[in-house]
């Protein structure tokens, strides 16, 4: 919970934004309002240069934008053009503000309206002033109900993202214990067969030392122990430091409580995001053939990743196709929808974003191309072969 007067941390990007917002409103609406003289034109102004801060303290922006709009309405200043920086206040409190200080706000809106009709349509008849009262509620309640969705939808797909990312660290932590609690096991086996074939070692060679002078025959017979126990310690050892060296595919246990998924765990993943609102067309073309595991997590991560960015970036109403190609050397994955275009950015998590998406292809050998589609939308292409990558 954020205080009355405390700033919220804004981007560079969304400061400029806004500096530019307030200032291109400013110059249009602003000069209009100071085409009035006097104090109108003052007021007009007023109303729109505290917009520059309007992310960063949203509830004073609004209360001291509805401050000025209540001595416009003291001094019987006429409605203006000057007046939508208190729409841009409202809107922009009910996304970024805190919820109680937004109902406030859609209260102070509401009351707003009543004095404005009250105000200026006081001479009209009553049709007429419903009408316009109705209109100005209309206007005031649409632009707060738009802003508490946008605000409603970001902390739906924050919450998405926080749970994927608790889920993959979950199982991250389950796939590091379980390695950790392999290696121990293997070292502990490597321990005792090693301490087991050195105990029998040195005592062959003490004993051969020993009888070196007076028994040279049992010194030959202590030296071949020595050699048998040596190699056969040596076989040992190789064959458990091997089970180090398995390959990521290898280290995935399929008897661990909570498997890696795979490309059989897209249809589970695609409908829960239907479940989100997301309208998902998934389709598998071609002849589908086992994977191998590290592949399949591959895809998996990449369709997941391409689906929370669309969540995050396509906007509402947005369609997205979820196509895998089973070739005949590789696996297409393709993920597009027709939003916006914003697209993945990337990330400084490299297990996030198009960096993360890269990352995971390179290992299995494969690429991944992002950008928007012509006509509108994005698309992420990823090309993943079966034989995974080549040696060098």
């Amino acid at each position: 919970m954020t205080g009355f007067f405390t700033a919220r941390r804004v981007s560079p990007q969304s400061r400029a934004f806004d500096l530019l917002l307030a200032g291109a409103l400013t110059l249009f609406f602003g000069f209009l309002s100071l085409a009035q003289a006097g104090l109108a034109g003052v007021i007009g102004v007023a109303l729109l240069v505290p917009l520059i801060w309007r992310r960063s303290h949203p509830e004073l922006v609004f209360f001291g934008v509805s401050a000025i709009a209540v001595l416009q309405w003291l001094a019987a200043v006429e409605l203006q053009a000057g007046n939508v920086g208190l729409l841009v206040a409202l809107y922009t409190i009910s996304v970024y503000g805190e919820v109680r200080y937004s109902r406030i706000a859609l209260g102070v809106g509401g009351l707003g309206v009543l004095m404005a009709t009250a105000r200026y349509y006081a001479n009209s008849d009553w049709r007429q002033q419903i009408t316009m009262m109705v209109a100005f509620g209309a206007v005031v309640f649409g632009v707060w109900a738009f802003g508490e969705r946008r605000r409603t939808r970001g902390l739906y797909v924050a919450q998405l993202e926080e749970r994927a990312a608790q889920a993959e660290r979950d199982r991250d932590r389950e796939a590091a214990l379980a390695v950790s609690n392999e290696r121990t096991r293997i070292a502990r086996e490597i321990h005792d067969v090693v301490a087991h074939g050195l105990s029998i070692m040195i005592v062959q060679a003490d004993g051969g030392l020993y009888a070196a002078d007076a028994s040279p025959e049992q010194a030959k017979k202590a030296l071949a122990t020595i050699g048998d126990t040596g190699r056969a310690s040596l076989t040992e050892m190789r064959k458990m430091l091997g089970l180090l060296k398995q390959d990521e595919a290898n280290e995935l246990d399929p008897n661990q409580p909570r498997p890696q998924p795979g490309v059989s765990s897209l249809p589970e993943l695609i409908e829960n995001v239907r479940e989100a609102g997301l309208t998902v067309d998934y389709q598998v073309t071609g002849t589908p053939r086992d994977l191998p595991a590290l592949l399949g997590l591959t895809a998996y991560r990449i369709v997941q990743e391409g689906l929370t960015n669309t969540l995050k970036h396509a906007g509402p109403g947005a369609r997205t196709s979820v196509t895998l190609d089973f070739g005949h050397e590789m696996l297409t994955v393709v993920v597009t929808d027709d939003g916006r275009g914003g697209g993945v950015a990337p990330s400084n998590d490299p297990g996030h974003g198009l960096v993360g998406m890269r990352q995971r292809a390179s290992i299995s050998g494969g690429t991944v191309n992002a950008g928007p589609k012509a006509g509108g939308g994005y698309e992420v292409i990823a090309k993943l072969p079966y034989a995974g990558p080549v040696d060098q």
